[in-house]
């Protein structure tokens, strides 16, 4: 049978594990992110981020009328075949949990009428 120090050993164990999950720095930070925008215009193309990272949340201030995208890209000329999310017209405002990594950067372009903000690191 196990002894009181040994119950105990595993419960410190268990605590310890759990602590060095959240303090995880790339967990923690993916997912809620480091960094905020501004509210993005209605039919702005505009560089977020040049370099890679992680896209947690999407606000949608006031939903527009066509399709929103983000892009993994840090060149804003070169967003074909770069996709990684659509912000559809029909999304309501609010904010929507995103949770998608980006390699080469971020990229937003608004759709006609939508202002959004991002969190992202």
């Amino acid at each position: 049978m196990a002894s009181l120090d040994d119950i105990l050993s595993a419960q410190k164990n268990g605590v310890v594990a759990l602590n060095s999950i959240a303090n995880y720095d790339g967990l923690r930070n993916g997912y809620f992110g480091t960094n905020n925008t501004k509210e993005i215009a209605a039919a702005t193309t505009k560089v977020i981020k040049p370099s890679s990272g992680w896209l947690a949340t999407i606000s949608v201030i006031a939903a527009g009328s066509t399709t929103g995208y983000i892009y993994d890209t840090a060149n804003a000329s070169l967003l074909t075949g770069n996709r990684i999310y659509a912000i559809p017209a029909t999304l309501g405002i609010g904010i929507y949990q995103i949770q998608i990594p980006f390699a080469t950067g971020l990229t937003i372009v608004t759709g006609t009428g939508s202002i959004v903000s991002l969190t992202y690191t």
